[in-house]
Order: C-alpha cells, then sequence, then structure tokens
C-alpha cells in the first residue's frame, strides 16, 4: 500500500514492567555503553526495552530469570553494531595514549583499565571471536553469572566456561606481549 504506513501497536507499560524498567535499566545501559559508547547506549538500552516490552507474553520464567533474558536481547542489539565496535578496538590499538582525545572511545576504555593499557587491550579485545567477547564482557562488564551468561546468549553453560577460559588466556597473552613490547 503506497504512502500508508504500518501502525505502531498500541504498546503500553505495566507497573510491573515499568517496576522492572526501573531495576534493570542501570546495568543495561552500562553494559551497552561500555559495548558501543554513550553515545548509541541511551538508543540501544531503549530498543532493549521495547523488545522485551513487546515480547513479554513470550517470556517464560521457567526457563530462567528475566535479568539474563534482557541482557540477551541487549547483546543481540550489540551484534548488530559489530563493524562499528571492530572499527573502534583496531582504530585505538593503533593510537598510542597521548593521540586519544577525551571522546566516548576513551572514555570506554578508561573505566575498563588505565590509560597505559589501552592499546593492549583494544588489540586484545578485537583479537576475541565474537563468542568470547559476548561471554567476556557479559561475566566482567555486566557481572552476570556462568549460568546467566548461558541464558543470555542461549548457549550451553559448559560453552561459557570454555569460552571465558579462552578469552581470558588470550587476553593475558596480549597484555603480556604489550608489557614486553
Amino acid at each position: 500500500m503506497k504512502g500508508t504506513q504500518a501502525a505502531e501497536p498500541d504498546v503500553r507499560p505495566s507497573d510491573a514492567f515499568a517496576a522492572l524498567y526501573d531495576e534493570h535499566f542501570p546495568r543495561i545501559y552500562q553494559y551497552i555503553a561500555s559495548r558501543l559508547g554513550r553515545d548509541v547506549a541511551d538508543d540501544i538500552t531503549a530498543d532493549t526495552f521495547l523488545i522485551a516490552l513487546r515480547k513479554q507474553d513470550r517470556f517464560d520464567a521457567e526457563r530462567g530469570a528475566v535479568r539474563p533474558w534482557l541482557f540477551g536481547i541487549a547483546t543481540k542489539l550489540v551484534a548488530q553494531h559489530r563493524r562499528q565496535e571492530m572499527r573502534r578496538y583496531r582504530a585505538l590499538a593503533k593510537l598510542g595514549p597521548e593521540e586519544v582525545a577525551e571522546s566516548h572511545e576513551n572514555q570506554v576504555i578508561n573505566w575498563v583499565r588505565a590509560e597505559s593499557l589501552q592499546r593492549g587491550l583494544a588489540q586484545a579485545l578485537g583479537a576475541l571471536s565474537r563468542g568470547e567477547r559476548d561471554v567476556l564482557l557479559l561475566s566482567a562488564v555486566s557481572e552476570l553469572s556462568n549460568e546467566e551468561v548461558a541464558q543470555a546468549l542461549g548457549i550451553a553453560y559448559g560453552t561459557v566456561g570454555s569460552r571465558l577460559s579462552r578469552a581470558r588466556r588470550k587476553v593475558r597473552s596480549v597484555m603480556r606481549e604489550d608489557d614486553h613490547g
């Protein structure tokens, strides 16, 4: 139909959903901001909760808690912005600390570690596979348990442990090379 747009469904948050939003927004926002920067975190966090609101009737509490479900939605949205994330890590890895201005990228890296470790950390995160990076950041930044990470990503509990172990080993290796290089 030319000239007509599909109407947005009438989505009104319930009091219970508003309480859920109030409880989980800060951690979801922090996780997304650490992955993509504060410039897009507002939009992606809002999208996370909009998707959750629209799909709340499909949420099954018997399959797990709501917190990992929300982080799973957020992680999928982060994946849609992965190219931008990878370009940022690669660019930061090429820059020295004196070259990085007070940008949102610098603030994120400073939050993770001291300025002197920016290059190594960016290289290490950029070298991880998508799965390893998702597991590591959900665990380290969002402080999800291995069980919650498994639920958020829809993977086996054992897979979380092995990816987390590999990711930590790779990050330590790159960081040691940076210290000696």
